[in-house]
């Protein structure tokens, strides 16, 4: 058998699942290689933890390298071109000819795109954002605090609405919730829009429970650092003491220069196979446009939520697509678009939204009752991903001898 070379770019969660999955379904003579600029992993779920200091930020990060299965090539290195056309990508440090290239290079924030929202703003959207975060809501005493989705899409439609909801507790729990009004702002018709509007009302309801208000349809225009004041494209203006945004969202630069984006700003892909539209190149994750069926407003369609389990789905479709192709094994399963999310609502509690996003006419989604058993299956997950890549292993066994189910919680492993 001829060798072959798969390449990964990205080591977020999509890319260490689908360089892991084929290293473990290939033979040693096939080179798997993640490409990858940062040497530590940080859990993206947890910043939410890490920003109310319940997490410390050893916790939630690891050695990229600790994460991958042995005979995975780890490079670190910025990916600076992509060459489809002659299969053949360009890092900061070495060029790399594939046979096959999973792009796994989730989004960027573009604060820049909205003035003044970079210099105003906090985010919790990244490690070092929700540490600066974290260090300004010890100092804050009391006040306007505005979360603000800025554009869509974003990363984890669920984001926002737990970042404002474990403010609100963590104020609770300072003896400050008298002192502190927050507020959620989104251009949004109600939280979630994909999900449909019976959890957009369970999530209003939640909000509310929090006391958060919520203020839909608001898309922001601008912000006035000096005056402590946001516009919305509506004429609304609000003046607040702490803002908390959601940044704009762009695809990385070096996939909109390989042309490999469409109008959406995004690498379209197909559904089922996650297959671009160039020979032997798959794109996952945050990177990827897939429509799925309904509107949230009467021109726009929706599209995939852009969140982590996704990109773990698919990543292991890909693995297994890419497996077949080298092998010559039928490989006929595809992405389902079946997903969930814990929903953190404080004090220890979650609501679990699961359902499946292709479903006709619009996604069919649930969501369980509020309660400690979700908030402990997120804590479980996030143990599981970070620990030792043996432990991992023998954990995923038993759970898929137990049927692939923790107290009801589908495990994606």
């Amino acid at each position: 058998m001829q060798s072959k070379t798969i390449l990964v770019l990205g080591g977020g969660i999509g890319g260490i699942v689908a360089a892991n999955k084929i290293r473990h379904q290939l033979s040693a003579i096939h080179r798997i290689v993640l490409v990858e600029k940062n040497a530590q992993h940080t859990f993206a779920p947890s910043f939410l933890w890490l920003m109310t200091g319940d997490r410390q930020p050893e916790q939630i990060r690891r050695p990229l390298a600790d994460l991958l299965r042995r005979g995975v090539e780890l490079l670190h290195a910025e990916v600076i071109g992509i060459d489809p056309a002659h299969r053949q990508v360009r890092t900061s440090t070495t060029e790399i000819a594939y046979d096959y290239l999973v792009i796994a290079l989730g989004a960027d924030l573009a604060p820049e795109m909205i003035p003044g929202l970079g210099v105003a703003a906090h985010s919790f959207f990244t490690f070092d954002g929700a540490l600066r975060l974290r260090e300004a809501l010890m100092a804050f005493s009391g006040g306007r605090i505005a979360v603000a989705v800025s554009s869509m899409p974003y990363k984890c439609p669920a984001a926002p609405h737990e970042g404002a909801m474990l403010m609100a507790d963590y104020f609770r729990r300072r003896g400050l919730s008298a002192k502190v009004d927050i507020h959620l702002f989104t251009p949004e018709p109600q939280p979630m829009p994909v999900a449909g509007p019976q959890l957009g009302e369970a999530v209003c309801g939640m909000l509310r429970a929090k006391h958060v208000e919520f203020h839909p349809l608001h898309k922001l225009s601008a912000v006035d650092p000096a005056a402590r004041e946001m516009t919305f494209e509506n004429g609304a203006r609000f003046g607040y003491d702490l803002l908390v945004a959601i940044p704009p969202h762009r695809a990385p630069e070096v996939v909109i220069q390989a042309g490999l984006t469409n109008q959406s700003g995004w690498i379209p892909v197909d559904p089922a196979t996650l297959r671009t539209t160039h020979d032997g190149v798959y794109a996952i994750g945050d990177v990827a446009a897939i429509p799925i069926p309904g509107r949230w407003k009467p021109e726009v369609p929706l599209m995939l939520p852009k969140a982590g389990v996704f990109a773990h789905a698919q990543a292991e479709v890909v693995a297994r697509r890419i497996v077949a192709a080298v092998t010559g094994r039928p490989c006929a399963r595809g992405f389902s678009g079946d997903g969930y999310c814990m929903l953190e609502a404080g004090e220890e509690r979650a609501g679990f939204a699961f359902g499946h996003f292709y479903a006709e006419p619009s996604p069919r989604i649930r969501l369980r009752r509020v309660g400690r058993s979700w908030h402990l299956g997120k804590v479980l997950f996030e143990k599981w991903w970070l620990a030792p890549l043996g432990i991992r292993r023998s954990v995923t066994g038993w759970a898929m001898r137990a049927g692939g189910r923790l107290r009801g919680i589908p495990m994606a492993l």
